[in-house]
């Protein structure tokens, strides 16, 4: 084999998911959108081809592009569950779009375009593979926020999306130019040699500030979250879902990455960043959530809480850190899939329905539901010995061992008050009147929402496959 090819081997993954978008476009271009069925499939399948292929290009790091694209074990990690979530979401989203009349055929092909933008982010190795993933990223999905055309809210949710998405790119490129600037390199590894042993200038303070702020409306930490409640209520369900999954596991990934690879002589400056958005995050995302009604806002500040959670783990600035990080994410993505998929099947006749009180008397009507959705709930409010409370418990010891003591007494705290809106849907759901009946819930929603209780409830028997991935996702940044 010569030298090129070689080189591009560590795209396959991106390469199978990009050729397979254009060949699955030609189709749906000459067969309309009575093929969007056939479509999805197809894009489904080749999500799983993709992450099957990240996992057969071997456990040795490779690069590309003279190292603007890295594949090492934690690039290896984050792929896989962003490939796995994007393809389950895409499951979630068929006969839902096909009720409300929205099944397009470009609908899979944009994801399967977003998500060859996540594998590029999750692979960047400088800035300006960052800026390119970010960009391929989050342009498909600004389309299929307001993919439901004849919906207003819909259509205001994509338009939010893409104003403070366009508002936060430029923030973020205005955080490159300066790094750039002040070091002379935009590549991780360089800036991380350009910035070993010298004094940190303000300059790369103010940089690295803009970048952060680029990163953190990705996983909509606060004070960037303004987005999130919006764009989750307004999109359709299986939208909401996708965004809850897929882009959160890229974008926590390059914050990761970027971070601890090309940052790390300035590690306490963005130490301070880092903690004071994760406070944040956690204490809005906890106590927000509390007056909501509509349960898809609710799981917008339950995420915005979320990912204070997982910062926790990267304010560490530790390989512990990085790992809590890792086994954070991969378990919240699992619950929130799952807590989509009883979302997704709350419809009565032909109408969906998104309101907490919906659920009243939910074990009386559909028992089955109603046991998994509370083993979810439990399992995002942290409770033990659910894999929730795992996840929390990995950030929390990373950053009890780099004695941030103050962060972690915040996050036990702000998620004490968050288990009170999950109990409160269980009491509804437990407690109250019973209101009519939803319709029978489909087969693949049913799959989803059962896998993702039953691994929520057996993950403390056997963790070890999880921890230990994670683990040695995190011991390739360091």
């Amino acid at each position: 084999m010569n030298a090129p090819v070689l080189t591009l081997a560590p795209l396959i993954p991106e390469l199978i998911l990009a050729l397979g978008a254009m060949a699955l476009l030609m189709y749906g271009v000459f067969t309309g959108d009575r093929s969007a069925r056939t479509v999805t499939w197809g894009a489904v399948v080749l999500l799983v081809a993709a992450a099957i292929a990240v996992l057969a290009l071997g456990s040795a790091p490779r690069t590309a592009f003279n190292g603007s694209f890295v594949l090492d074990a934690f690039a290896r990690f984050m792929k896989v569950l962003a490939f796995l979530g994007a393809a389950v979401a895409l499951i979630l989203s068929q006969d839902f779009l096909a009720r409300e009349k929205i099944e397009k055929f470009e609908f899979p092909i944009l994801i399967l375009l977003s998500t060859t933008g996540m594998g590029v982010l999750i692979s960047a190795g400088d800035l300006i593979a960052l800026y390119m993933g970010l960009e391929l990223m989050s342009l498909a999905l600004y389309v299929i926020a307001s993919i439901h055309r004849d919906n207003a809210r819909s259509t205001e949710a994509g338009l939010k999306y893409f104003v403070l998405g366009a508002l936060s790119s430029g923030m973020l490129l205005y955080g490159c130019s300066l790094i750039y600037g002040f070091t002379g390199t935009v590549s991780f590894t360089g800036i991380a040699a350009a910035l070993k042993g010298g004094p940190i200038g303000l300059g790369l303070v103010f940089g690295l500030v803009f970048l952060i702020a680029g990163m953190a409306f990705k996983v909509s930490a606060v004070p960037f979250h303004m987005w999130t409640p919006d764009v989750y209520e307004g999109a359709p369900s299986p939208v909401t879902a996708f965004f809850a999954a897929a882009p959160k596991v890229a974008a926590i990934a390059i914050f990761a990455r970027a971070l601890t690879t090309g940052f790390p002589g300035a590690t306490h400056q963005w130490q301070q960043i880092v903690v004071f958005v994760s406070v944040g995050s956690m204490i809005l995302g906890a106590f927000a959530a509390i007056g909501q009604s509509n349960i898809k806002r609710l799981m917008a500040y339950s995420s915005i809480g979320h990912m204070g959670f997982a910062l926790v783990g990267l304010s560490a600035g530790t390989a512990a850190g990085v790992q809590g990080v890792a086994a954070y994410i991969a378990i919240y993505m699992i619950m929130t899939l799952g807590t989509f998929a009883c979302i997704i099947a709350m419809r009565r006749g032909d109408e969906p329905v998104e309101t907490i009180e919906d659920l009243a008397g939910l074990s009386r009507t559909n028992p089955l539901m109603a046991a998994a959705l509370a083993a979810l709930l439990f399992s995002l409010a942290g409770i033990p010995p659910l894999a929730g409370f795992f996840a929390k418990w990995y950030v929390f010891s990373a950053a009890i061992e780099a004695k941030l003591y103050v962060l972690a007494v915040i996050g036990v705290l702000s998620s004490v008050v968050g288990c009170f809106y999950y109990l409160r849907i269980v009491k509804i759901m437990y407690f109250d009147e019973p209101a009519p009946a939803f319709a029978p819930m489909r087969v693949e929603l049913k799959a989803v929402l059962v896998a993702s209780a039953l691994f929520n409830l057996l993950f403390v028997f056997y963790p070890a496959p999880l921890v230990a991935a994670a683990a040695a996702a995190a011991r390739s940044l360091f």
